[in-house]
């Protein structure tokens, strides 16, 4: 049963290779860029021969345009910040060949300046492990779905995928407000505006639930400045939806992501 990796990049050279170096067991590597201006195609090039260049019509788009690339039983899809470890390969192998299950949820674990959070990241298993007939990503701009046939049987595994999104704290907050935007977008679109009170009530829920619920309070300091950095980012995509962005419509067209995904 071959295996075929995925990756959607765009000016990663700081982060994909050592997404590539952990996926070298895989039969088959896709990279999709979408016109980094930095030596991230070159590197990709050292590690596979399927790297292709292209626009960028959002997440959900980009990601189903590099699945239909694909040609392997098994696809795995990770971004290029992200890597798995030597017993998460093993895992992998060891359930392709049981043929089990046909999908399979693995959780995210953050990374933050080389520190790795075992309470503060994400609480879901997402499905990134699963047989390629007939999956298809959804067509959001941000925070895509895989759509899965129905009747699929989904397993979950041990390991974690390691996360290396932040490379600093400026880098962070560049990448709150962007996919703040996106999903201010997203909801604008389907017409789906909280008031001001609603917005406070939910930034002051996901601050209690990183912090709380999910403990986060035991990674230390970097945990809390996690839970902020999460509250905050509920705050601006509320806010954005009341006050829209002045240059909103330069944001990937949903019309457009459709059509070229179908």
């Amino acid at each position: 049963m071959a295996l075929s990796v995925t990756i959607i990049a765009k000016n990663e050279e700081r982060n994909i290779r050592r997404c590539l170096e952990s996926v070298q067991f895989a039969d088959e590597i896709i990279v999709l860029d979408s016109g980094s201006a930095d030596n991230t195609v070159a590197v990709a090039k050292e590690y596979t021969e399927h790297v292709f260049s292209t626009d960028w019509p959002g997440y959900g788009a980009q990601k189903q345009r590099a699945l239909l690339k694909a040609t392997g039983d098994w696809v795995l899809n990770l971004d290029a910040d992200e890597a798995i470890s030597e017993k998460l390969q093993q895992e992998i192998l060891q359930v392709i060949a049981s043929d089990k299950a046909d999908a399979y949820r693995i959780a995210i674990r953050m990374n933050f300046y080389n520190q790795p959070l075992k309470y503060s990241s994400s609480p879901k298993r997402h499905a990134r492990l699963f047989k390629r007939e007939n999956t298809y990503f959804s067509t959001d701009i941000v925070h895509e779905k895989i759509i899965l046939p129905e009747g699929t049987r989904i397993g979950k595994l041990k390991n974690s995928i390691m996360h290396h999104s932040f490379k600093d704290v400026s880098h962070m907050l560049y990448k709150m407000n962007k996919y703040s935007s996106y999903s201010a977008k997203t909801y604008i679109a389907k017409k789906r505006r909280p008031g001001f009170v609603k917005t406070l009530a939910s930034t002051s829920w996901m601050f209690f639930r990183c912090y709380v619920l999910q403990r986060g309070f035991l990674d230390g300091k970097v945990g809390f400045l996690f839970s902020v950095f999460n509250a905050q980012g509920t705050f601006y995509r509320g806010i954005k939806q009341i006050y829209q962005d002045s240059d909103i419509d330069q944001l990937p067209n949903l019309a457009k992501i459709k059509e070229d995904s179908v």
